[in-house]
């Protein structure tokens, strides 16, 4: 008798995924990918989450994406956490997760940053901190590539991993308001601030492009899985850059205004 699935059956059980998802609550799942990379673990948790929200399986109310895992909220009335976890497994079989590699082919963007005392008020601290001197962090951050791992709170773009030779800590007593276009690092990540707000962040630079915009549509160009690079501009390109809409490098002439 063949042992091959029948048109439209699921792989045998040894193609579902090692994936996995522990309890959070009464109705949600905290699922990830269980080995491979930081970098494989991230770009997995971002191909779940595109599967999930293209299946919606039966109960499902939300899906918050994290780092390197994904937060699935459920209607804990209509199905349990053990059936909604191997409704998970088996949906990401189904669609081919392993052997893919990443569910969406990323845009690189290149953002500009001015950096001086007012836009810059912790990068002493940040160099200090490092062992290093201001040209070199700024260095560090130059040369890496960076990935766009998740969307924060007002679509703010969260980036890792910067080529620090340590981890920066966060402010001692967080600032109050940042003003957007903030550049920030935590740890071995970066992200900038897209609108007024508090921050625990470092702030080592400023960008004069609009990364968030409502009269856009959708209102930023970038998502999970795209790529940054920082590159350092003299003040005096300030005037020129402000206020223009962050584009990929391929769209940069479309647009602008």
């Amino acid at each position: 008798m063949s042992t091959h699935p029948a048109p439209g059956q699921l792989s045998p059980a040894s193609a579902i995924p090692d994936i996995k998802a522990v309890p959070f609550g009464d109705s949600a799942l905290m699922v990830s990918i269980a080995s491979g990379t930081a970098e494989e673990r991230q770009t997995g948790s971002r191909k779940l989450r595109e599967i999930l929200l293209e299946v919606r399986p039966h109960g499902l109310l939300d899906v918050v994406a994290g780092i390197d895992s994904v937060l699935v909220e459920f209607d804990c009335l209509t199905v349990s956490h053990t059936q909604l976890a191997q409704t998970i497994r088996l949906a990401a079989a189904s669609r081919g997760y392993e052997g893919d590699g990443p569910a969406h082919h990323g845009k690189h963007f290149t953002i500009p940053m001015v950096v001086n005392e007012s836009f810059a008020p912790d990068l002493t601290d940040v160099a200090e901190e490092l062992g290093i001197s201001k040209g070199a962090v700024l260095g560090h951050l130059e040369a890496s590539e960076l990935n766009i791992n998740l969307l924060a709170s007002a679509m703010a773009p969260m980036m890792g991993r910067v080529q620090f030779p340590g981890q920066v800590s966060r402010c001692k007593e967080p600032r109050t308001n940042v003003d957007p276009g903030s550049v920030m690092v935590a740890g071995t990540n970066a992200i900038i601030q897209p609108f007024p707000g508090p921050t625990g962040w470092k702030v080592i630079g400023r960008t004069p492009l609009t990364i968030c915009d409502i009269r856009e549509n959708p209102p930023t160009s970038f998502r999970p899985g795209d790529t940054v690079r920082f590159k350092v501009v003299p003040e005096s390109e300030w005037e020129r850059l402000e206020g223009r809409f962050l584009r990929a490098d391929s769209d940069t002439t479309k647009g602008e205004h």
